[in-house]
C-alpha cells in the first residue's frame, strides 16, 4: 500500500511541471503570432520577406555549468522566451504610436497653414501694372518682375463708365475685330483678349466673365479668368482683380494661367506692403508649379522674393 502511494506522488510530481510547460507554450505561442504581426505592419513585404528583429533587452548570459550537470529545465527557457517577447512587443507598439502621433501633428499643421493662406489671400486686393505676359492664343506666358511697394494707402476705386453709353467708346468697341474660327470659345476669349489690347477695359471684362460662365470646362476658362484679373488691375480696380486671381487658383489650380494669376496676387501684396504675405504667395507658387515655371517666371519670383526680402 505504502509503495502504490509513493508511485501515486511522484506522478502528480512530474504531471504538475507537464501542466505549467504546457500554458506557458500557449502564452509563447501567442505572444509569437502577436509579434509577426507587428513585423508585418512595421516591415510590410509579404509573408516570406519578414525581418527577425533581435529582442532590444536580453536575459544575462547563464553562467557556465560544470560537465554532467543538470541542464536548464523547460520552464525556464519558456519564461525566458515570454519575457523578450512581451518587451519586443511592447518597445515596437511604442515606436508605432509615437509615429503616428507625429505624423497626426504634421497633418494638423499643414491644414492650419492651408487654413491660414486662405484667409490670407480672400482678402487680399492686387494692383495694377503696365506689364506682363500677353494673353494671347497660345504661346507660354512670361511675367514681369514684382515692383517694389510705394504708399500703403489705397486709393477708392472709382466706378466704371457703363459701356455703349459713351458714342465714341461705343465706336471703340464697334472697331475692335470678332474672331470667326467657329470655334465658339476660343473665339469668345480671342475677341475678350483683344478688347483689352485696346485698353477697352470693363468690355473685357465682362467678355472675359462670359467666357468663364459659358465654357467653365474650356482650357481657355484658366486664360479668362487671369486676364479677367489683369483688365480689373490695368483699370484701376485692384480690389476686384484679387477676387478674380485669387478665384483663377483655387478654382483652377491645374489651368494654364493659374501659375501667373499667383505670381500677380504676390506683387499685389507687395503692392499693399505686406511683404510677409507676399513671401508665402511665392512660397506656394513654388511648391505647387515648380515643376511648371519657365525660366523667365523663376527670374521674376527670385527678383521678387528679394524684393520682399523672403527668408
Amino acid at each position: 500500500m505504502r509503495k502504490l502511494l509513493l508511485l501515486a506522488g511522484v506522478a502528480m510530481c512530474w504531471a504538475l511541471p507537464a501542466t505549467a510547460q504546457s500554458g506557458l507554450e500557449g502564452r509563447v505561442g501567442k505572444l509569437e503570432g502577436e509579434m509577426r504581426a507587428v513585423q508585418r505592419k512595421v516591415f510590410p513585404g509579404g509573408a516570406g520577406a519578414i525581418p527577425s528583429v533581435e529582442p532590444q533587452i536580453t536575459g544575462a548570459p547563464a553562467p557556465g555549468r560544470d560537465i554532467g550537470s543538470p541542464a536548464t529545465t523547460p520552464i525556464t527557457d519558456l519564461t525566458q522566451r515570454v519575457s523578450s517577447l512581451e518587451q519586443q512587443v511592447a518597445s515596437m507598439t511604442g515606436q508605432i504610436e509615437q509615429s503616428q502621433y507625429r505624423l497626426r501633428q504634421l497633418e494638423e499643421q499643414f491644414a492650419a497653414y492651408r487654413k491660414e493662406m486662405d484667409a490670407r489671400l480672400a482678402g487680399t486686393a492686387p494692383i495694377s501694372d503696365t506689364g506682363g505676359p500677353a494673353e494671347g492664343s497660345g504661346g507660354p506666358a512670361t511675367s514681369t518682375p514684382a515692383s517694389r511697394p510705394e504708399t500703403p494707402a489705397r486709393k477708392p476705386e472709382a466706378a466704371a463708365p457703363a459701356p455703349g453709353k459713351d458714342p465714341a467708346r461705343a465706336k471703340l468697341v464697334a472697331a475692335v475685330e470678332k474672331p470667326a474660327s467657329g470655334q465658339a470659345d476660343e473665339d469668345d476669349y480671342i475677341y475678350g483678349y483683344r478688347l483689352w489690347q485696346a485698353k477697352l477695359y470693363p468690355e473685357a471684362a465682362a467678355q472675359l466673365k462670359k467666357v468663364v460662365a459659358e465654357y467653365p470646362k474650356s482650357r481657355r476658362a484658366s486664360f479668362a479668368q487671369n486676364l479677367l484679373g489683369r483688365s480689373y488691375l490695368d483699370d484701376g480696380k485692384p480690389s476686384l482683380a484679387s477676387i478674380a486671381f485669387y478665384d483663377n487658383y483655387k478654382k483652377m489650380p491645374d489651368g494654364e494661367r493659374a501659375p501667373e494669376s499667383l505670381y500677380y496676387l504676390g506683387q499685389s501684396l507687395m503692392k499693399l506692403n505686406k511683404p510677409a504675405d507676399a513671401c508665402k504667395v511665392y512660397g506656394e507658387l513654388a511648391d505647387v508649379y515648380g515643376a511648371k515655371i519657365g525660366a523667365q517666371m523663376q527670374a521674376d519670383i527670385t527678383r521678387a522674393r528679394t524684393a520682399a526680402k523672403c527668408k
